[in-house]
């Protein structure tokens, strides 16, 4: 195996990293893979707890790929046995639902077809922790807790926090840190993958690497991406993220939504476009950064014809203001019209674009709803508007359909 030169090699690993834990290793380490010839094992665990792989997961995922073209080796583990407990990280509660297993693996599936996007599976070792902790005895596993002590537990960040506060920990959430750090020790990790909140199991893990006479891992933190909202971390349950496994459209509309505040970031760790450009480019029109942000990403995770519709289509529909292509249909019964034509107010509600017609009335009365495809104001409620098949109708920007009479 021939490697780049260890200065090469840093530049790139370097990049969108906020912590090496210990930095002075890294650059040893990777000097005597490129004498020996032996690629490092490069790990990234992860706990099968839902199926949507957003942007968020992709920093850690991407630096992972990043290592495999450089030669190294990408060790994935699916997390099946911490799954049923639950990470406890950046979390002020314990999890009120814990997953059963059959929810776990049905979850790791999905989740690997999606990290296929991003990390070459065909040259990476995935395993399932329970491969090893499903064969552990009680006798194992008390042996394994006797290596770490409650004091070193509350020294990690959320248990101190709910320890000064009062909040319950319940001793299950304890073995959490333990078995993600024990996954280092099976799998001879040299470096670690993770988010700045996993210092605590990083460093621990090189504890009992060293207990068990093995070199120590290098623990490396991506920032935590910020979602569409600006402030909060990217997450599904805040509804702030975008997936990867979402239409090229549907993420464009997302893009074009990113707080011109978090470009740089977005740019750095989701994109291999060099700094100095990425600063030209956030020099213009942020419009235009965003498009070609969302043109990058979407290409890696689509194609590029792909992004290149996606980005089309959004110039026509949102920038331009054109007619969507995918309006929705609402079908109205001949009988359901008087004359041929309903109350503006009443056809809304009917037409599913408002649940009652005192909102719609409101709709109305605020300048909120149109009709046709030169969007003509709806004056009043009771207007009485001719249903024709073809008609448009909408109430705001966002919720349209178009009539057909049967």
């Amino acid at each position: 195996m021939s490697f780049l030169p260890v200065d090469e090699q840093l530049a790139i690993i370097r990049r969108g990293i906020e912590k090496i834990v210990p930095e002075t290793e890294l650059a040893d380490r990777l000097k005597a893979s490129r004498e020996s010839g032996k690629p490092l094992r490069v790990k990234y665990g992860i706990d099968p707890t839902g199926i949507d792989v957003h942007l968020g997961h992709t920093v850690p995922l991407r630096k992972l790929r990043q290592f495999q073209e450089l030669g190294h080796t990408a060790v994935i583990i699916i997390g099946n046995y911490t799954a049923l407990v639950g990470d406890p990280s950046g979390r002020d509660h314990a999890r009120a639902k814990r997953l059963t297993a059959e929810d776990v693996e049905r979850n790791a599936r999905d989740y690997l077809e999606q990290v296929g996007k991003v990390v070459d599976l065909s040259k990476a070792e995935v395993h399932r922790n329970g491969d090893w902790f499903g064969t552990m005895t009680f006798a194992d596993i008390l042996q394994l807790c006797g290596k770490v002590t409650v004091a070193q537990l509350l020294t990690r960040d959320d248990f101190a926090k709910r320890h000064a506060a009062g909040t319950p920990i319940f001793l299950h959430e304890c073995l959490y840190p333990v078995m993600q750090a024990w996954d280092s020790v099976v799998i001879k990790s040299d470096i670690e993958l993770g988010g700045t909140e996993q210092l605590y199991s990083f460093m621990l893990a090189r504890d009992l690497q060293r207990d068990s006479g093995l070199s120590q891992q290098i623990g490396m933190m991506s920032p935590i991406l910020v979602g569409l909202d600006g402030e909060r971390r990217m997450g599904k349950s805040l509804g702030n993220y975008i997936g990867i496994s979402e239409s090229p459209y549907d993420m464009m509309k997302k893009f074009m939504q990113v707080p011109d505040g978090c470009m740089k970031m977005y740019y750095e760790l989701l994109t291999n476009i060099p700094l100095d450009e990425v600063g030209t480019i956030l020099a213009g029109h942020p419009k235009e950064a965003k498009v070609r942000l969302g043109r990058t990403v979407i290409g890696q995770y689509h194609s590029a014809a792909d992004a290149d519709e996606a980005a089309d289509r959004w110039q026509r529909e949102v920038g331009e203001g054109a007619l969507p292509t995918d309006i929705p249909v609402v079908t109205l019964a001949a009988l359901q019209l008087t004359d041929g034509a309903l109350p503006a107010a009443q056809l809304l509600k009917v037409a599913g674009l408002c649940p009652s017609t005192s909102e719609a009335r409101r709709s109305i009365e605020g300048g909120g709803a149109y009709m046709g495809a030169e969007k003509t104001k709806i004056e009043k409620p009771d207007q009485s508007i001719p249903v024709t098949s073809g008609l448009l109708l909408w109430v705001g920007k966002k919720r349209f359909c178009r009539i057909e009479v049967t």
